[in-house]
């Protein structure tokens, strides 16, 4: 399955249920990843993020004191993040519309709805890796742009110069 070399990639898993934080961890080693570290809750991450700055983070919503979209906000709005332009994966039982635009809304790279396979879990790793997204930033939003396709007749204002005779589609 792993086409993609991600061995030497660092990753820190933010969750606080040790069972679903074991099934991550077992899921990168099998895709060869070495370099795994774990956080019980998104303000214990944000400090190993200081640390040693990750390449990639699967952070869960549900944790305390802490949850993950505070932490994802944390990541890419405060001044004192270490690289606000890591990329994120939320992994999360929230899989309703509205939870899921709330977590785009706040900076994920990718989202993950459990429960998670590995070949999931890849996937979102090999989006992030081969379909890298623009980042953007305006008065109320800094992360990966939230557009997965363009669409050629939008008429609106903030359409971007540089994208008005490109289409993008989504690939999955």
């Amino acid at each position: 399955m792993a086409e993609l070399n991600i061995s030497n990639v660092r990753f820190l898993i933010a969750e606080d249920n040790p069972f679903m934080r074991d099934l991550l961890r077992e899921m990168l080693r099998a895709l060869g990843v070495r370099d795994i570290q774990e956080a019980e809750d998104g303000s214990e991450a944000f400090a190993m993020m200081c640390e040693r700055t990750p390449d990639i983070v699967l952070v869960d919503w549900e944790m305390q004191p802490l949850n993950g979209l505070d932490f994802i906000k944390l990541v890419r709005t405060s001044d004192d993040s270490p690289n606000k332009y890591t990329p994120l994966i939320m992994v999360t039982a929230h899989s309703e519309q509205q939870k899921v635009f709330e977590a785009r809304d706040a900076g994920i790279n990718e989202i993950l709805i459990k429960p998670v396979s590995a070949e999931t879990l890849y996937g979102r790793i090999k989006a992030i890796v081969e379909r890298p997204r623009q980042y953007i930033e305006s008065k109320d939003y800094f992360g990966p742009d939230r557009r997965r396709r363009m669409d050629p007749h939008y008429p609106g204002v903030e359409r971007r110069e540089e994208y008005k005779d490109t289409v993008y589609f989504d690939e999955g």
